[in-house]
Parts: C-alpha cells; sequence; structure tokens
C-alpha cells in the first residue's frame, strides 16, 4: 500500500477480525470496540451529513466521524476546539515542560491494574510539584498546570508518563503578589523524583494493603506481602525519571507547543511506511540514540497487541488540570494571576473556532441534513458520493 494512503483502519479492516479471534482472550470487550470504530470512522456504516455555506451557498457533504479518542482520525477538531477553550486561561509568563515518567519494571503491574496506577501516577506527580513550589526553598509559591498522559513510547511499547504544562511562577501563599520562577530554572528535577518516588511507593502500598491490587499469570507473585516488599524496595533504591525541558515563550506559543502532546493516539496514520506481507513498518525515533529516526517492521499481531496497550479505560482522564488551574478555583485564580501580572483576559475564542468553515469563501458552513447509514443504502439518490478517507468535518 502507497504510505500517503495507508491508515490504521486498512489494517484492522484487513486482519482485525482473525487477530482478536487468535488473541481476544487477553483483551477486554472495550478493546473490541475500539477497533469497530476505527473500521467504521468516515464510512457509510456511521452515516453523514450536508453542509451549506450562509455566504455563498457551497454545499458538501461529508461521512461522519466515531469520535473515539483513540481513533487517529478523529483527534484534529477535537483539538483544535479543546485549544481554543484553553486560550483563554494563558498567562503572559514564560512556560515550563516537565515531565514524569515510572519505571519499565511496573509496566506490567500498570497494565493490570490501568485505572488505578495511572490516576496514581497523576495524582502523586502533580503533588509532588504542588508541594515543592509551595516550599519557601524552592519557590514559595501555589502553582497551576495542566497535564496529559500518555502510555507510549515511539516504538509503541508501553512507557506510561505525564506531561505537565506549567506556568514560570505563582501566587504568593498569601495572594498578595505574583511569584518569577528564575527564566531557566524552575523546580529541581532531582528534589521532584526523590518526593515522586516516594509518594508513589507509598500509595502503592496502600493499594495492596487496602487488597485493590491485581496480580494475574506472572504477576501471581506479588500477592505475597514480602514478594510486594521486595518490588517496593527494589523501587525505591532506583532513581525515578523527572525531565524539565528549557523553558519556551509565552502564551503566544504555548498553544501550539501544546498541539503537540493533547489529542495524540499511540500512532498516527502519517507514521505508517508500509503494509504487506502481513507486516507493518513505520517511523519511529530512537531517543536512545540521540533521537535518530528510523524504520519499524513487525508482524501484524504485533503492531495490534501494541496498538492496544495504549486503549484506557472508560473512564480514565488523560487530560487534568491541578492547582490554580483546578476547575473549582480557575476562574477566581486566573482572574487575580491577570490582575497581578498586569494582563487582560483573554478573549474565548472557542464559539468562532468551533465553527465549520467554507472551503469556498471561508464562510460559516451550516449542516442542513443529516443522512443515517441505512438512508445512505437504500437512497443512493441522496448524492453522498465520497471516498472512506474524506476530509476531516464537525461531525
Amino acid at each position: 500500500m502507497n504510505r500517503l494512503t495507508l491508515e490504521v483502519a486498512d489494517i484492522i479492516r484487513a486482519v482485525g477480525n482473525r487477530f482478536w479471534e487468535e488473541h481476544k482472550s487477553h483483551f477486554a470487550w472495550g478493546h473490541r470496540k475500539v477497533l469497530d470504530a476505527i473500521v467504521r470512522c468516515r464510512t457509510a456504516a456511521l452515516g453523514g451529513h450536508r453542509d451549506k455555506c450562509i455566504r455563498c451557498g457551497h454545499l458538501t457533504a461529508s461521512y461522519n466521524s466515531c469520535r473515539n479518542r483513540h481513533c487517529p482520525k478523529c483527534q484534529g477538531n477535537v483539538r483544535a476546539k479543546w485549544l481554543a477553550a484553553r486560550s483563554a486561561e494563558l498567562l503572559p509568563v514564560p512556560y515550563f515542560h516537565i515531565v514524569f515518567t515510572l519505571p519499565h519494571s511496573l509496566s506490567a503491574l500498570i497494565l493490570q491494574n490501568k485505572r488505578l496506577l495511572y490516576d496514581l501516577l497523576f495524582r502523586t506527580s502533580a503533588a509532588s510539584l504542588l508541594e515543592l513550589a509551595r516550599d519557601p526553598k524552592h519557590l514559595g509559591a501555589d502553582i497551576g498546570f495542566l497535564g496529559v498522559l500518555h502510555t507510549w513510547g515511539q516504538n509503541l511499547e508501553h512507557h506510561p508518563h505525564v506531561h505537565y504544562i506549567v506556568p514560570a511562577g505563582g501566587l504568593a501563599l498569601d495572594g498578595a503578589r505574583w511569584i518569577d520562577s528564575s527564566p531557566r530554572f524552575f523546580l529541581s528535577v532531582t528534589a521532584l523524583s526523590e518526593v515522586f518516588r516516594d509518594k508513589f511507593c507509598e500509595q502503592l502500598r496502600d493499594l495492596f494493603q487496602q487488597d485493590r491490587l491485581q496480580f494475574h499469570n506472572s504477576l501471581k507473585h506479588l500477592a505475597s506481602p514480602g514478594a510486594f516488599s521486595d518490588l517496593l524496595r527494589e523501587l525505591g533504591e532506583k532513581d525515578w525519571v523527572v525531565y524539565a525541558k528549557p523553558p519556551f515563550g509565552g502564551a503566544e506559543h504555548v498553544l501550539n507547543y501544546l498541539a503537540r502532546y493533547t489529542h495524540r493516539v499511540a500512532i498516527s496514520n502519517h507514521r505508517l511506511v508500509a503494509f504487506e506481507n502481513d507486516r507493518v513498518s513505520f517511523r519511529w525515533r530512537d531517543y536512545a540514540h540521540g533521537g535518530k529516526k528510523k524504520i519499524m517492521t513487525v508482524s501484524t499481531d504485533e503492531f495490534l497487541r501494541r496498538f492496544l496497550l495504549h486503549v484506557l479505560p472508560k473512564g480514565v482522564v488523560r487530560i487534568r488540570h491541578f492547582g490554580l488551574f483546578a476547575n473549582r478555583r480557575r476562574e477566581t485564580a486566573l482572574a487575580r494571576c491577570r490582575e497581578l501580572l498586569g494582563a487582560a483576559a483573554c478573549a474565548d475564542r472557542t464559539e468562532t473556532t468551533n465553527l465549520m468553515r467554507c472551503p469556498a469563501c471561508a464562510g460559516i458552513m451550516l449542516v442542513i441534513e443529516r443522512i443515517t447509514g441505512a438512508q445512505l443504502y437504500f437512497r443512493p439518490d441522496l448524492g453522498l458520493e465520497i471516498p472512506q478517507r474524506c476530509r476531516v468535518d464537525s461531525s
């Protein structure tokens, strides 16, 4: 297949049923729903809609999207709408990018306890940032930030980590002034690593003592208190990875930067190179060797296995806000920060950004007719004759 037209959906459509029949005992029904959604996305199976420009009358037709958060084709519009909403929350200060990564030795345990341990990763890493920032020895301020959970590495193997985007400073503990961090340095990554490790291990021990963890197959031995204590001791002796990237520009650069990390899936269609002879080739960066670009080729079964590793349980939220940006205090906290920084509130552009634009005149497109899959099947005269790989729509 030509790389320009190759999609994850093509691979699933070709071998997905066979893969599921052979390996379904290793997966949950939610994984099957993801495979089915990706195959049906922007095809006649989901129906479609006709749109008309209110300015020039231009007519278009589109198949509907599946809207599954693991679908490579459904993230563009969702990302654009989310970023537009965030534009009203940006502060006129530099921002830092901080990454917390869990040790590889925890990977198998996490995969058997995704809901609990992804939440624990969020809670302990965020608490580490908040605690250290409030310490007068470090920043002495209340901070706010957002985090994005990624569970994959470039090779599609399991690699759970959280990306945090943090303004370079925070509110004084009494709320009376804004405290700037160093323009080159936010918080000690060594201190963050130690606090993060200790918090995670302590709360992991609590989960074990509360009998909330599952241990299956090769991990059954960890159900023993002695074996689990040995695991915790080994984890406590390691240096955990916390990485702070150099600060990037102010609010005008943040949205573009966020777009690289929010609403991503394990692999996008543009990274696929070839699908032939029951093997899939895709591009990846080998960060262990300087980020060198390489091509990896694996069997279709291995490709789908790796892809499904990153399907999140229902209800697990990938993007979360903490501290000053937490939902319950965001509005008042941001208003106070802007007041102290002497900055006006950003205009909320969500309403206009969410509207689909006419390809002919850039006017606003409105849906004038919705068409079900049955109507498409029995009523070819409706005229929705467009390829399965159609343009990104607003459905």
